[in-house]
């Protein structure tokens, strides 16, 4: 490991092997993109995606290998136990930093199937990103504005069974969703913007996540709840500190929930049934603010007697 080098050097090396990995991979996907979009049978479409989920893989994989190759890091996990790559999952997580999807790719790649992201419509059309984001199978959204609605009140549900049609392909193949339900990653002055009454995440958002549960939640067997900290990237951009190898420890909590049922014709209809379902959903936010300051207040305290314990040593000698 090079963890002994210097912060700055640290980082480039990181960069440069980040930059070859993901150019590497995501040129692969995208060649298996092209191939599949000519595809003719159907079959050959499903094998073709199969090939390009084990690219994602591959890509997860060397991003571990990277942080094994720079950094000293301790993993604390815990609940992985209980997982099944055969299973279909709904996972929400607390956001810090645009490194946390290679952290939790990486630490889920071999327990779940790969994770899927909901995306725009639009995003579909944006050259060579777009097919490489259908090759990977990602799920393309198509939600009307609140003001198109208000317009044309035909297009009421178009979205969502427009989405249900997208999703068909997952009904025989084990999947993985991932929402952010926050919406943006954490950083205090969100936090304070918000008023938010959590200590450590943002408001949680109900709308994505019960569109996704609208859409597909038949076909999920679990909701994942996923705490991720990066104890000593507190505030701070937790994929600069990895990459100056100022990160020690990354910390991850998996609960297994049961799919909460959601009424689409209720949801989008009426106001009282969407305030039942976000109560749900701030309960889980309460108990996950609650673990993080558990996990902070522990790191803290064993930061304070690591540095009491070096302080005495200094003074007896």
């Amino acid at each position: 490991m090079l963890n002994f080098l210097p912060g700055p050097l640290l980082y480039l090396i990181s960069a440069v092997l980040l930059i070859i990995n993901t150019t590497i991979w995501s040129s692969l996907i995208l060649i298996g993109g092209l191939i599949k979009l000519i595809m003719p049978f159907n079959s050959g479409r499903i094998f073709i995606s199969k090939i390009m989920n084990r690219f994602m893989w591959a890509w997860a994989t060397c991003n571990g290998g990277t942080l094994f190759l720079l950094a000293d890091i301790e993993w604390d996990i815990e609940g992985l136990e209980s997982l099944d790559k055969n299973a279909w999952y709904l996972l929400i997580s607390n956001h810090l930093s645009g490194f946390d999807i290679a952290v939790q790719t990486y630490i889920l790649r071999n327990h779940i199937p790969m994770l899927k992201f909901f995306l725009k419509k639009e995003l579909l059309f944006v050259p060579l990103l777009g097919i490489g984001c259908w090759a990977l199978d990602m799920p393309f959204m198509n939600r009307s504005s609140p003001r198109k609605l208000k317009k044309n009140s035909k297009l009421k549900g178009k979205d969502l069974e427009a989405t249900r049609r997208a999703c068909k392909k997952f009904r025989h193949i084990p999947t993985s969703i991932m929402n952010y339900v926050e919406g943006s990653r954490f950083t205090e002055q969100k936090k304070a913007r918000q008023n938010s009454p959590y200590r450590h995440l943002l408001k949680p958002k109900a709308g994505g996540i019960a569109f996704t549960l609208s859409a597909m939640g038949e076909q999920f067997t679990n909701v994942l709840d996923i705490t991720l900290l990066y104890p000593e990237a507190i505030n701070k951009n937790a994929l600069v500190e990895v990459m100056h190898g100022r990160v020690k420890k990354i910390t991850i909590r998996i609960r297994v929930l049961p799919v909460p049922q959601v009424d689409d014709k209720r949801y989008f209809s009426d106001p009282r049934y969407r305030v039942e379902f976000q109560r749900w959903l701030n309960e889980i936010w309460k108990e996950k603010d609650e673990t993080l300051h558990q996990l902070i207040d522990a790191h803290q305290r064993l930061s304070a007697s690591n540095d009491k314990a070096i302080e005495d040593q200094k003074k007896s000698i």
